[in-house]
């Protein structure tokens, strides 16, 4: 058994998070947080053999993967978290560097490759997809999710840029010609009427950027209001209507064939 205990996973989520990296200790988290779990619990039914996680957070990952898998290795760039990570599991291998490339990391040596909410942060989004066909296994397949644009609210100043199912399909057909399965993670109405409650409740505080700063100002220079703004919104919705927030659980998703209807993207793509 590899499953964090409640308390180091809590540790970690309140040294490693910003509203960016749900959890479960914060109510006002808890649609997204399903939302994004239902993901990785869909992904461990596919992983086997040698698995690379790349941007694996604070863990989530491993309390799904560890025990599908005959090993795991993990990337991302926050050297403290990894460190953590490194002592709570002292079999596994833990990389820190920054994507792409994927240093250090061989080539054709994995069976599966997961990425779940990752590429829309990276600036070399080509790059990033060359060095995941590089270290598959001939054979092997790749899981990687990312928010539909459809069914963004507003920008996202962590994201570099977010696709529609068609940008993203063309994308990763360039890399995986004629073996791209574009699936999507489709809400309940429960997470729809959450999410329409959200939609209006950032509406109204868009209506305060009458200059539309939020799409000329730089990235990095809207993060912190975004992620002010981004926890008060979700703690108002909570006030509003806690008994819907928190009644949404993992069997209010579900993968659906038309990635058009749904808030995130789920790919599966194999390396021939």
């Amino acid at each position: 058994m590899y499953n964090v205990s409640p308390f180091l996973e809590l540790l970690m989520e309140k040294m490693f998070k910003t509203s960016e990296v749900t959890s479960y200790e914060i109510a006002s988290d808890n649609v997204l947080n399903n939302r994004l779990f239902f993901a990785y619990k869909k992904a461990a039914e596919m992983v086997h053999g040698n698995v690379l996680e790349v941007g694996c957070g604070t863990g989530k990952g491993l309390t799904v993967f560890a025990e599908r898998c005959e090993h795991y290795t993990a990337i991302d760039k926050n050297t403290k978290l990894l460190n953590h990570l490194s002592k709570l599991y002292p079999r596994f291998t833990f990389i820190d560097c920054f994507i792409p490339p994927l240093k250090g990391v061989p080539s054709n040596a994995f069976d599966v490759v997961v990425s779940l909410q990752v590429i829309e942060h990276i600036e070399d989004d080509h790059g990033f997809l060359q060095e995941i066909v590089r270290v598959l296994k001939p054979g092997g397949k790749a899981i990687l999710t990312t928010p539909n644009i459809h069914y963004t609210l507003s920008r996202n100043p962590w994201h570099v840029r977010e696709y529609t199912p068609e940008q993203f399909e063309k994308l990763l057909e360039k890399y995986f010609p004629g073996q791209v399965t574009l699936q999507g993670v489709k809400g309940s109405p429960a997470v729809m009427a959450y999410h329409e409650q959200n939609r209006r409740s950032v509406q109204r505080i868009m209506r305060w950027d009458i200059f539309d700063l939020q799409h000329k100002l730089p990235r990095k220079l809207l993060q912190i209001p975004y992620d002010i703004l981004n926890r008060i919104n979700r703690n108002r919705l909570m006030r509003q209507d806690n008994e819907l927030v928190s009644s949404i659980g993992l069997e209010d998703f579900s993968l659906e064939s038309n990635p058009a209807l749904c808030l995130d993207l789920f790919a599966v793509v194999t390396k021939v």
